[in-house]
């Protein structure tokens, strides 16, 4: 091949005819990968795209990205480093009015045999503030079809426009990203690979029927304990559940509720403890998949949060629509089989009378759902007329060994209220 090289003040630019050639011939075929798309969208509008070509961009750090032989044609290979916190391949795919008249998306994955779960966020109206997540699992090593109604994304953070997708009021044509990845509420980051490819609109989703209110919030686990029998209860929570922080190494309050009830009941209690610290209700409820893998049926959970929902900017009103949703959707996922459990947001001893809002908004959701309830701030306010303190560490937010006693105690009960 002959070059040709020509001196422009100091830069030498080289001009080769069949590398001119090549770069022409990489134009036409770009050019003709789009119009194939366009015209495979056109003929297929449910298409949202094939990912034959790649349509995401991986992260700067602690991602790579790859084409992989796919369910139909190419795939999308996502692959995240270890401890990848809030790693996320992010791509320019938008809503269109096609959206608005379907009941969801589905796409086709591939894991690669691991328990872990893969995550997906889509980004509302250019606001970053309305962020809707889901978490889906990756375990499978041969393509699954994953389809994910509007209503199960789960606005991640607080805010008065964070209503469900899919409604009239958040139209999810609105959509303007669409990204793979895991946020900094996951707890857990280990390394994971998954494929990811056809994604597709949804005409129709078949939902089942509405999981009807129990005659009594708490009669079934009760019906159990009274009998002897095993229980399985899983705590949902934030900082003053989960067993990893550090006010709560030598005593935690499930711990001591499982001894409770097994005395008095003699019951065998088993303990599933999701809770992550830091975190905030909704981002929970998005991780849900994670327990129900392994616990799908458990007879009684508790949903303990506030604080970190308090300090992002969750106020009653929100919150009580918050709760009612969790109840809702925890009784769907267990098919009915669970009861669920309220427990009023925690006053610190700074925040004392505060964040009361927020426990208000707890009874106003556990009266409105069925649910059961723990009225945790009012026992906190009765045992700390004399020295609120002592149910504190150090840092007066997260509790001692008395604070978790108060926390158990309140839980049995409300749990042994309707045996009384």
């Amino acid at each position: 091949m002959m070059c040709r090289s020509s001196r422009i003040e100091k830069n030498v630019v080289t001009w080769c005819p069949e590398a001119a050639s090549n770069v022409a011939r990489s134009v036409v075929f770009a050019i003709a990968s789009l119009l194939a798309g366009a015209a495979a969208l056109a003929a297929d509008p449910l298409l949202i795209t094939s990912l034959d070509e790649p349509r995401f961009t991986p992260p700067k750090e602690q991602g790579r990205m790859t084409t992989v032989e796919g369910k139909i044609g190419n795939a999308t290979q996502f692959a995240f480093d270890d401890n990848a916190k809030s790693a996320f391949f992010t791509s320019n795919l938008r809503g269109t009015p096609e959206w608005d008249q379907a009941d969801g998306l589905s796409f086709w994955v591939k894991g690669n045999g691991t328990t872990q779960f893969g995550g997906l966020q889509l980004i509302y109206d250019d606001d970053y503030a309305l962020r809707y997540d889901v978490c889906f699992p990756i375990k499978g090593t041969e393509w699954t079809r994953i389809v994910i109604a509007w209503n199960d994304f789960i606005p991640v953070l607080p805010s008065p426009r964070a209503k469900p997708l899919g409604t009239r009021e958040m139209p999810p044509g609105k959509v303007t990203a669409v990204w793979f990845g895991r946020w900094w509420y996951w707890g857990d980051y280990p390394a994971t690979t998954f494929a990811v490819d056809e994604i597709r609109l949804e005409p129709t989703i078949g939902r089942g029927e509405p999981i009807p209110r129990p005659q009594e919030p708490l009669g079934r686990v009760l019906k159990k304990l009274k009998a002897g029998e095993p229980i399985t209860i899983v705590t949902m929570g934030d900082s003053l559940t989960d067993t990893r922080h550090w006010a709560n190494r030598q005593v935690v309050w499930p711990t001591l509720l499982a001894s409770q009830l097994n005395a008095e009941f003699k019951s065998e209690v088993t303990i599933i403890n999701p809770a992550i610290g830091g975190t905030q209700l909704r981002q929970n409820l998005i991780l849900m998949p994670r327990w129900l893998d392994k616990t799908p049926e458990p007879d009684l959970v508790t949903l303990f949060f506030g604080g970190n929902d308090w300090e992002s900017g969750m106020r009653g009103e929100e919150f009580t629509a918050a709760c009612a949703d969790a109840v809702a959707r925890i009784r769907q996922a267990t098919r009915g089989k669970s009861d669920v459990l309220l427990i009023t947001t925690n006053p610190t001893a700074e925040k004392w009378q505060a964040m009361g809002e927020l426990s208000v908004a707890c009874r106003e959701a556990a009266r409105a759902q069925g649910a059961g309830l723990a009225d945790t701030e009012a026992a906190f306010h009765r045992a700390g007329q004399a020295d609120r303190n002592r149910l504190y560490v150090d840092d007066r937010v997260h509790l001692s060994k008395a604070g978790h006693a108060v926390v158990a105690q309140a839980v049995l009960e409300a749990l042994t209220a309707e045996n009384k």
